[in-house]
């Protein structure tokens, strides 16, 4: 039966047109009580009747009316209640604090065409860092979520840095940290006022991905360590890597920022809803 009792939380939502020309909004809905997905559709129609700031992730929506399947895992929504509404990201003055941190790193990195080129990447595109959002919706997807995630990564890095790296130079981890994920600044897009995330259309244009990038702009700089632990941070080709990490012969440093990032991903704040 149709109960109106559940209250789901947002993990993600998109617009798309139909055959008909039409616009369709995909919201995927969790029960917070069970873990339990819901697969949502909004025609047009409902679509003009709502606040898209309805769709953050990590909002707590109640169901007002729609029309379920005979599994109960998907509904054509007509109306929806905003129960809870969740964090767009850390403010502006978080963002700064965050940003001033990751220069204190860029700053201990002591090859000086290295240390520039980062400073460079850093000062020329500080708003779109400021606000730029580590994913979509598998971590940190939130605004100002990339400069998180990258902190941490750095924050990781150092603390192992003397234990578990001293065959590869500290510059190289720092600046591959730093830049393992700058495309994102690109490949992404983020409504400072509903904190919605989408893809930018024109990024895939030019590019195949943000490992692609970071790793082209390294290479072309002429920072192939770098470029490489960057072509690896995604650890799999079928999950987005360039260099595959079941290679053989690989050389140990190849591995750091993979395992640097997965930490990073799984055990920082996954979204809004854990920013407190």
């Amino acid at each position: 039966m149709f109960s109106t009792d559940i209250i789901y939380e947002v993990v993600t939502f998109s617009i798309g047109d139909t055959k008909a020309g039409t616009k369709m909004g995909k919201l995927q809905l969790k029960d917070p009580k069970n873990g339990e997905v819901l697969n949502c559709i909004l025609w047009e129609e409902a679509l003009n009747r709502m606040d898209m700031k309805l769709f953050r992730s990590g909002n707590e929506l109640r169901i007002v009316s729609g029309s379920f399947n005979e599994r109960y895992n998907n509904c054509l929504v007509t109306a929806l209640e905003l129960i809870k509404e969740a964090k767009t990201g850390i403010d502006e003055e978080e963002q700064e604090k965050v940003y001033s941190e990751i220069l204190e790193y860029i700053n201990k990195i002591s090859d000086e065409n290295l240390r520039d080129f980062v400073s460079k990447i850093y000062s020329e595109n500080k708003e779109k860092i400021l606000i730029c959002p580590a994913a979509k919706l598998m971590h940190h997807n939130y605004i100002g979520g990339l400069m998180v995630h990258t902190l941490e990564c750095l924050k990781y890095a150092e603390t192992n840095m003397q234990i578990f790296f001293q065959r590869v130079k500290q510059d190289e981890v720092y600046a591959a940290c730093l830049l393992h994920d700058i495309g994102k600044i690109y490949e992404y897009t983020v409504n400072t006022e509903s904190g919605l995330i989408d893809y930018d259309e024109n990024f895939r244009k030019d590019w195949i991905s943000h490992s692609q990038y970071g790793f082209s702009i390294c290479m072309t700089a002429g920072f192939k360590r770098v470029a490489k632990m960057i072509a690896a941070h995604h650890g799999r080709t079928e999950w987005g890597a360039i260099v595959d990490l079941n290679e053989k012969d690989l050389e140990p440093y190849v591995y750091l920022i993979h395992h640097i990032d997965d930490l990073s991903a799984k055990f920082g704040k996954t979204n809004v809803a854990m920013l407190g």
